[in-house]
């Protein structure tokens, strides 16, 4: 499989998958136009994409929903609770194209995918694994703890894109959050705390996963250098080494067209 991060952060996320030369998306975030732009730099188009699946509502997540569904028959897939909330909200041009996960077997993709519940302060957040062959890998963000169904999924998976969001001490000291925002991330619906992904990432690594891309960093509570050095920290500790043991990559704000082989 290849896996390509389109964009990632707080404002913006949407990762590209393929396998056998089939592609899918797991978000849509930015804008059309920086969804196509993105897939061009790594020689594919909007046509490669045949399914799209949805982990939640937040605009930075769906931002580019709208014109997709606009301009292409691709099928959508999200739960039932976020389907509820796009539409009713009329964050798609039309609901002619869409499915919830319940049928998700169905999507026409040579991958097999499986989506589970994630705790987010949204209608019905998701997460998602696909599988080809002996070949698994997963992509969660958005999680504000790691619940037993999150850990039952990623357990096993090759490659696995995790939120790494923030740095305490950076949203401690963030005198532009409000007390109540900051409540907000750190709660158990918010995003996983670079510290928290470290210790979560050590029992993956002991599940066999060999490939670990830290995603939806946040632009202002967070830095690449935090994440990446609080990782590869926190897994020297239980002896795994990284470029030894696992690899170990930031996912870009924009894309810049680096691939993921697994």
């Amino acid at each position: 499989m290849r896996i390509v991060s389109l964009c990632s952060s707080s404002k913006a996320n949407s990762t590209y998958i393929e396998h056998n030369g089939e592609g899918i998306l797991v978000d849509v975030g930015c804008s059309y136009k920086a969804l196509r732009d993105g897939l061009s730099l790594i020689d594919r188009s909007i046509e490669n994409v045949k399914a799209v699946f949805i982990t939640h509502e937040h605009s930075d997540h769906i931002s580019g929903l709208l014109q997709l569904t606009k301009n292409t028959k691709i099928p959508v897939f999200a739960s039932e609770g976020t389907l509820h909330r796009i539409i009713s909200e009329k964050k798609v041009f039309t609901d002619e194209n869409l499915y919830t996960t319940e049928v998700i077997g169905n999507a026409p993709i040579n991958l097999i995918p499986y989506a589970f519940h994630t705790p987010h302060d949204s209608a019905e957040s998701m997460g998602y694994t696909f599988t080809a062959g002996s070949t698994k890998i997963a992509v969660c963000t958005d999680i504000g703890h790691i619940t037993p169904e999150v850990r039952e999924n990623l357990t096993g998976c090759r490659f696995v894109l995790l939120e790494s969001n923030y740095d305490p001490s950076l949203l401690v000291r963030n005198i532009k959050y409000p007390s109540v925002l900051k409540e907000r991330i750190r709660s158990d619906r918010g995003h996983l705390s670079n510290p928290d992904c470290g210790v979560f990432a050590r029992e993956l690594i002991k599940s066999g996963t060999t490939s670990i891309l830290l995603g939806h960093l946040s632009q202002e509570n967070n830095t690449p250098k935090l994440a990446y050095d609080n990782m590869v920290t926190s897994l020297m500790n239980v002896g795994a080494s990284v470029n030894r043991d696992y690899l170990l990559d930031i996912a870009p704000v924009m894309g810049t067209g680096k691939t993921v082989i697994v």
